[in-house]
């Protein structure tokens, strides 16, 4: 059975009709006689979705019971028995309330997809895991439902739900998606145009993004070369020169002119090193296209026009940016230059840009034709001089006598020459030429090809040994320059990728994509196995290419130690490459090694935490619980014993003696159980709408009577908490207070509202704390100054501050004017309310299903 297909609306916002838009799909394919099933849909009361519904089979849900209350959940099990063809699933990014199948609903989904059955669902773009930071900016409300980007992007179709701010907001206030007495707020805080026209702007990138990535595995999959300008992407050619500076920004300012526009810049270097980029002047051009959010790419390329407009169309570009050529006039001999060459290549789909700069026809520039190791334009010449040059000497000397001596070293010059210029070859040719035209017209007997000489003999052998002498130092001086220019290039290459680690860009798919792209490759795999008979897994990939299971299936497979290798796909790479790739390779093991060892070292400190915890509980348990117990014992014993006959008086101070005792174990055992739930992440909140006055008063029980004011004034907007844990973290800090409080002084708690938040401050007028130390005390088992052993194990600050983090608040520690400590409990303000926040229909309707969150 193979594998579902999940199509999503994407929604913009709330209330864009993301629901709606999915049910009527469904009405589509139940027409189309589809089997399609509602595995899970909320209507929040709005008639019309709720009217779609009808004539849609649901699947029933499952109850459950959690802290007192029921709430309904998709029964996976139930709609895998059911095995439809389509499940509509609302809500992606929720998440489910303890005791379901999974902790989250993308998690179902999957189940679903996994059993081959299609799934339709719904997300708002503000759930997105990725995007949680940038929503807080724009609303000023932290995300607690988030699904993964990554089960977002894999789905087979998203389709976005957008609607205008004005729209929306008109929607609003007509009261379909709100309940009207929700609407007032709703419409002066989340729903602001503003905020709603950042978040449509989010939602219309991520989608372009998604959609880019699709076309860009689309041209690959279909082999399109042609570019296709769905966006203004402009390639900036650089070549280490300083004019990159002023091509830059340049191409800076044409990406702002259209929406979306992107810039590339690219540096072209060849594999034989032959090139005079300056490393600080590249290094300087990077920093400056990242600063102006361009990307930097290092490309090996002989034919440096080809490896340019390659790059181009690899990355379906529209504008290539070139400067004008820094060559002098004469070098134009040898060959045109990059920019017209390019300009003439790039076809009608690609525009070039020539810009003038300050280094115009100040230096060298780079000739487009390559040949071997001495360039082309060097070996032709040198063909030339070596056949050409002797017949011209030849018909140079016929006009005058100068002796055999001096036409053997003038025929030995153009030798000399064509060596210099063309190599071994060439000089040879040259060597061989001019002996047959010294012998034929120079030594007697003249115009024949024998001698009769014996010294001319000698002679001619010795101009040939000269000649051949000459070319093999100079093809021995270019193979050594050859070969350090290579070297050099290899260096330039490893020194790029190194620089790429230092600079934070250590993920092993960004190394993998580093090394796809300096060689040109469609992909780039490291493979591992954990013996010789065991399969082939993939580490990391980089690339669209076609996926590689083995490294002999690869174009190019580079092993790194015993059971790993390095595979590329897209064209066979010359050997000399091979060193430089078994180098990427070795990098990429370490990153791989490296990303483990956080893991490990993540892991260890996990458990490190867990064991001194651990220690610590052994350390309290041993002292501070046997205290209590000891007194309880005690009191016990003497009420049994039946040697003293206890009076009324005396019997109840002894009754009492076992209760407080009971009370301090009780306590005790209450902060260690949940600093143990802390230190798991099995503390759930199931956060609700509720008024402070509701929750304080009964955090004070714990407390003598009259040691404590309350000041919670009834206009504060209700806060969105869990009762519970705000009771036992309220209760935890008055406790505290009470305990360093002198006699006689009362600790005040006091609420008020400031923006968005609500702050609750518990003021003591004790010794206070010192700064270096406000940190510290929040720590498990830190208990500060001389508080004497019986005061507690130092767990109640933690477990508060513990607390108050899962609920999405905070809480600090300040010094109170005049002395003393105050305790600041920050707490988020309920949707709907006086204060800003972001309402969603579940919240409005249903208590929100808790979050599994560690702190």
């Amino acid at each position: 059975m193979g594998r579902g297909r999940l199509r999503i609306y994407l929604g913009a916002a709330p209330g864009v009709g993301k629901t709606y838009a999915m049910l009527s799909e469904a009405h589509r394919r139940v027409e189309r006689g589809t089997d399609c099933v509602v595995a899970f849909v909320e209507h929040h009361g709005r008639s019309r979705t709720e009217v779609l519904l009808h004539g849609l089979e649901q699947v029933p849900r499952r109850d459950l019971e959690y802290r007192g209350g029921v709430f309904p959940e998709m029964d996976v099990d139930a709609v895998l028995r059911r095995a439809p063809a389509v499940a509509l699933v609302d809500e992606l990014a929720h998440t489910n309330v303890p005791g379901s199948r999974n902790a989250k609903r993308w998690q179902d989904v999957e189940e679903l997809l996994a059993a081959g059955i299609d799934v339709i669902s719904t997300v708002n773009i503000q759930h997105l895991e990725s995007l949680g930071d940038v929503v807080e900016a724009i609303t000023g409300v932290r995300q607690r439902e988030t699904v993964p980007d990554e089960t977002v992007r894999r789905a087979d179709q998203i389709e976005l739900v957008d609607m205008s701010p004005q729209a929306l907001r008109r929607r609003m206030a007509h009261g379909n998606i709100y309940q009207p007495d929700k609407v007032d707020a709703a419409l002066s805080h989340h729903f602001r145009p503003g905020n709603l026209t950042a978040l449509r702007e989010l939602a219309l990138l991520w989608v372009a993004d998604r959609v880019d990535a699709y076309l860009t595995a689309y041209r690959s999959e279909h082999g399109v070369s042609r570019i296709w300008g769905s966006r203004e992407r402009i390639v900036v050619g650089l070549t280490g020169g300083p004019e990159g500076r002023t091509l830059i920004r340049r191409a800076a300012r044409l990406a702002e002119k259209g929406a979306g526009g992107e810039v590339l810049a690219v540096y072209i270097a060849r594999s034989d090193g032959l090139t005079s980029a300056s490393p600080k002047e590249l290094a300087v051009q990077r920093t400056l296209v990242e600063d102006l959010g361009g990307t930097f790419h290092h490309v090996v390329g002989d034919d440096i026009p080809a490896a340019l407009l390659d790059f181009a169309r690899g990355v379906n570009a529209t504008q290539i940016v070139l400067g004008s050529s820094r060559r002098k006039t004469w070098q134009y001999v040898l060959g045109p230059g990059v920019g017209t060459t390019v300009a003439r290549e790039s076809g009608p789909d690609l525009d070039v840009h020539i810009v003038t700069h300050e280094e115009v026809a100040k230096g060298r520039g780079l000739p487009v034709a390559r040949g071997a190791r001495l360039g082309r334009a060097r070996i032709i010449w040198g063909w030339l001089v070596g056949v050409a040059g002797p017949a011209v000497m030849a018909l140079l000397l016929s006009t005058v006598d100068l002796g055999l001596a001096n036409d053997m070293l003038l025929f030995l010059t153009v030798t000399v020459a064509a060596a210099l210029l063309g190599g071994l070859l060439p000089a040879l040719a040259s060597a061989a030429v001019g002996s047959l035209l010294l012998n034929y017209f120079y030594t007697p007997p003249l115009h024949h090809w024998t001698i009769a000489n014996p010294k001319n003999i000698v002679a001619i052998a010795i101009f040939v040994g000269v000649g051949v002498s000459v070319a093999s130092v100079v093809d021995l001086a270019a193979r050594r320059t050859h070969q350090a220019a290579r070297l050099r290039a290899e260096a330039e290459i490893l020194s790029f990728l190194a620089g790429n680690v230092l600079r934070g860009e250590s993920s092993l798919e960004e190394l993998l994509e580093r090394v796809r792209e300096t060689f040109g490759m469609e992909s780039a795999a490291l493979l591992e196995r954990a013996s010789d008979v065991d399969p082939w897994t993939c580490a990391g990939r980089a690339g669209l290419g076609r996926p590689v299971e083995r490294p002999e299936e690869a174009d190019v497979g580079v092993p790194v130690g015993d059971h790993m290798a390095l595979a590329l796909s897209g064209r066979v790479l010359p050997a000399e490459d091979r060193r430089v790739l078994a180098a990427f390779g070795a990098q990429a093991a370490v990153v791989l090694d490296r990303r483990r060892l956080r893991e490990e070292a993540e892991r260890s400190r996990t458990l490190a935490e867990g064991n001194r915890i651990r220690t610590a509980l052994l350390a309290a348990v041993s002292h501070d619980l046997r205290t209590p117990l000891a007194g309880i014992k005690a009191a016990v014993t003497s009420l049994r014993s039946d040697d003293v006959a206890w009076s009324e008086e005396d019997r109840a101070e002894l009754l009492e003696g076992i209760e407080d005792g009971a009370d301090r174990l009780d306590h005790l055992v209450g902060n260690l159980l949940d600093m143990s739930r802390l230190q798991t992440g099995t503390v759930t909140p199931l956060i609700r709408e509720i008024d402070l006055d509701e929750v304080v008063p009964m955090a004070l029980g714990g407390v003598p009577e009259g040691s404590a004011d309350l000041d919670i004034p009834e206009t504060l907007p209700m806060v969105a908490v869990d009762p519970g844990l705000l009771e036992r973290s309220v209760a935890n800090l008055v406790e505290n207070a009470v305990k360093y409080s002198p006699a006689g002084r009362s600790v005040l708690v006091a609420a008020s509202a400031l923006a968005d938040r609500v702050e609750v401050r518990v003021v003591d007028r004790g010794p206070g704390v010192p700064d270096e130390a406000k940190e510290r005390i929040f720590e498990p088992f830190q208990r500060h100054g001389d508080a004497p052993r019986g005061a507690g194990v130092g767990l109640g600050l933690a477990v508060a501050r513990g607390f108050a983090e899962a609920m999405g608040g905070t809480l600090d520690a300040e010094d109170t004017p005049g002395g003393g400590l105050t305790m600041v409990l920050t707490l988020p303000v309920a949707a709907g309310s006086a204060a800003a926040g972001l309402p969603r229909p579940e919240q409005l309707l249903n208590p929100v299903r808790p979050e599994r969150q560690a702190t």
